[in-house]
């Protein structure tokens, strides 16, 4: 039997039903959404099989029936169940009715968006606290309370344990399969991707190829804020008829249905102390494994620093963006049971940039940095006090993720977090 993995996203999920009637749970495929919906289900519609669809396609009143709460599974394989429930819960608004599930943005869209009825939660591939590494001891949420909590415990966990981390995947269903295995339903997943789920969508992929070296060049952006047009460059070296700008958008558009493109917006904040703000998202995939299954990178490569750049630079190593994925990930999962999001921070001139701002609803703060290294230098932290200078109290908690062995805060206030070793 697959092991069942907790998630941090369950507590949101079990708070939602006990007051609202009905939640839809997104994210990409095979990251855990079905199991953890099951576990909560009285009835179950899985629209991902072929008699149970056809059986609902000729009867779709039976998607609203039954004990609650009920599940519908795929729920964008009859996109107009979206609204059936919709109608339901005007009808009768108890809470707990209704779960759905999907993995993509149905091409044929619900003519209501479900506002006021239908609450939507994110469901992202595990996070390092939700993969039994170690018992992590830093309470993000407890740094975002303003509280600047003594920082404590360690890590046993070396930088070849997070290189291990990245390539064997934050999807529950295949992270224990030994590492032949794991690449072959990795390089499986990517191909579903490519061949039929873009189909499902209705968008008819003509040239497989040119998709497939534009999602790699796109993992060789991981941690970047590379250009667009850099990214169609780098998937077309040496082609002087490349892709039209709107098949890429195309691409990405598409990806972004498929929750496998998560990347992380720009921090704008309405305060006018900080200006000249760049706008430009960085990019990431769903998964590092992904990225590092795209680039043909095993952990071993990651460590021996192997460059695969695939035509776009990156500052530092390809294990250091990955690395950065993998913590960004994490943070996120830990925000959004705080009810903040995530953002990153680059001036226009490139001078000053923190890789994740958890912000709260009201504006304040948390700011931390990733770094690929066990020890934090005064150089390491300059963008932190910047930032501190500039928005003082609005600045909750400042810490530097890392691979190192503790957790403490240096002299100047600043955290310095190994990343196994922060939670929700």
């Amino acid at each position: 039997m697959k092991r069942y993995f907790s998630r941090i996203v369950e507590s949101e999920l079990d708070d939602l039903l006990t007051g609202l009637p009905a939640i839809s749970i997104e994210g990409p495929r095979a990251v855990g959404k079905t199991e953890t919906a099951l576990h909560r289900a009285g009835t179950v519609y899985r629209l991902d099989d072929a008699i149970q669809l056809e059986i609902l396609q000729a009867e779709p009143e039976r998607v609203v029936t039954g004990e609650p709460p009920v599940l519908i599974d795929e729920w964008q394989r009859i996109p107009h169940s979206w609204d059936m429930v919709r109608r339901e819960v005007d009808r009768d608004s108890a809470a707990g009715r209704f779960l759905l599930t999907g993995s993509a943005a149905p091409a044929e869209a619900p003519t209501h968006t479900g506002a006021g009825r239908i609450v939507t939660i994110r469901m992202r591939p595990l996070s390092l606290a939700e993969r039994d590494l170690t018992e992590p001891t830093v309470s993000l949420g407890a740094m975002l309370a303003g509280q600047r909590p003594r920082l404590e415990g360690s890590s046993g966990l070396s930088l070849s344990d997070y290189a291990e981390e990245i390539v064997r995947s934050g999807f529950p269903g295949i992270r224990e399969l030994t590492p032949r295995y794991l690449r072959a339903q990795l390089n499986g997943y990517l191909a579903r991707l490519v061949e039929h789920d873009f189909n499902d969508l209705n968008h008819r992929v003509r040239d497989r190829a040119s998709l497939l070296r534009w999602l790699t060049a796109f993992a060789a952006a991981s941690s970047t804020t590379a250009s667009y047009d850099t990214i169609r460059n780098a998937a077309t070296p040496g082609e002087s008829d490349k892709p039209a700008r709107s098949t890429t958008t195309a691409f990405r558009r598409t990806l972004e249905q498929l929750w496998i493109i998560d990347e992380v917006p720009a921090w704008l904040p309405t305060s006018n102390r900080l200006r000249r703000l760049a706008a430009s998202p960085v990019h990431q995939l769903a998964d590092p494994a992904l990225a590092a299954r795209l680039l043909g990178v095993n952990a071993s490569a990651l460590i021996e620093g192997n460059e695969i750049g695939h035509g776009v630079h990156r500052d530092g190593t390809l294990l250091g963006s990955l690395f950065e994925s993998l913590v960004t990930l994490s943070v996120r999962v830990y925000a959004q049971a705080n009810e903040a999001r995530v953002s990153h921070l680059r001036t226009r001139s490139g001078e000053q940039e923190i890789d994740l701002i958890a912000e709260r609803s009201d504006g304040r703060v948390v700011a931390l940095e990733v770094k690929l290294s066990a020890l934090i230098n005064d150089h390491d932290v300059r963008h932190l006090h910047w930032l501190a200078e500039r928005i003082g109290p609005d600045l909750l908690d400042a810490a530097v993720i890392t691979t190192g062995p503790e957790a403490y805060r240096r002299r100047d206030g600043i955290g310095v977090i190994p990343a196994a070793l922060l939670t929700v």
